[in-house]
């Protein structure tokens, strides 16, 4: 896989992922966030053992322990964004809170820095024109209540840098096949715990349905299995800042789920001139890393 077709890969994992909003809307009201964490990444986990339980049993042998440990801190990094993120998306709409995710881009810099690691000008030039997104979009509809979401936000894409860049390395040392399935199976027994904590009656407490099933089953496979596998595989052939940079792009697919699906599936987007901007800001940023201006990559966060 050169580096073209693992850009290709990513934009196809980031356009699954921007179809979970429609897929928590599916979901009957009063169900744990925890009880989706858990069934989902559990099933993804068994999914993916089925098909690839020999290259993980090889890699588990290889690798032993230190691949566990790995897999699972960053499961726990994962379980802890993903605990901020829902918690701080509650106080901005759809667009906002997409535009709000997008400071993973900005953030990740500093943590690549504190990793010393080189930044190539295309990032320098991405992460500024995301800036200027997310400063266009947020900045005229910010209001004061709002804050301690954003602070939430900001907490959980700090988490999300680490783990983007941890995750980059591991791909390239171990089989990402081997650790799409750790990854999966430690963030299920972490959100049993949170599960057991919310409701300690777990499935005795839900009220099963058929579209509480069918929207498990559809999460399970295309976001939990095939997303987040497809996702790995790609880290192992692209940078962490490519990556993150390419997944800034679920903002243009959550905003055209928005506009052109109904009310009754997902809260409208009403776009707005400063909205508008904003996301053509971060195309552009997303373009100015994907794009090889230069004509030749040089992958400094690698240290090469």
């Amino acid at each position: 896989m050169n580096r073209l077709q693992a850009n290709i890969c990513l934009l196809c994992v980031t356009l699954c992922w921007s179809m979970e909003v429609v897929l928590y809307a599916c979901i009957p009201e009063g169900i744990p966030t925890f009880a989706t964490a858990c069934v989902t990444s559990l099933a993804g986990a068994f999914l993916l053992f089925i098909a690839f339980h020999r290259r993980g049993l090889t890699a588990l042998r290889s690798d032993g322990c230190r691949l566990i440990l790995k897999t699972a801190f960053l499961a726990a990094l994962s379980a802890s964004y993903n605990t901020m993120y829902l918690c701080g998306i509650k106080s901005f709409d759809i667009a906002s809170g997409a535009f709000t995710f997008c400071m993973t881009v900005v953030i990740l810099p500093v943590v690549l820095l504190s990793f010393r690691r080189r930044i190539g000008l295309e990032t320098l030039l991405s992460v500024v024109l995301v800036g200027l997104g997310i400063i266009f979009a947020l900045g005229p509809s910010l209001r004061g209540e709002q804050l301690p979401g954003l602070a939430l936000m900001g907490g959980g894409c700090l988490l999300r840098a680490v783990l983007i860049v941890v995750l980059a390395d591991m791909a390239k040392r171990h089989d990402p096949l081997a650790i799409a399935i750790l990854l999966e199976l430690f963030t299920g027994v972490f959100a049993l715990f949170g599960w057991l904590w919310q409701d300690p009656r777990l499935f005795f407490g839900l009220p099963l349905s058929r579209a509480l099933v069918a929207s498990w089953a559809i999460y399970s496979y295309f976001i939990e299995a095939i997303a987040l596998s497809l996702n790995i595989i790609a880290l192992k052939h692209v940078t962490a800042t490519n990556a993150t940079v390419v997944y800034s792009l679920e903002i243009v697919f959550s905003m055209v789920w928005g506009l052109i699906l109904p009310a009754s599936v997902i809260t409208p987007v009403h776009l707005t001139p400063t909205v508008v901007l904003g996301a053509v800001l971060v195309l552009c940023g997303s373009l100015a890393e994907i794009i090889d201006i230069r004509g030749k990559r040089v992958q400094r966060e690698a240290g090469k």
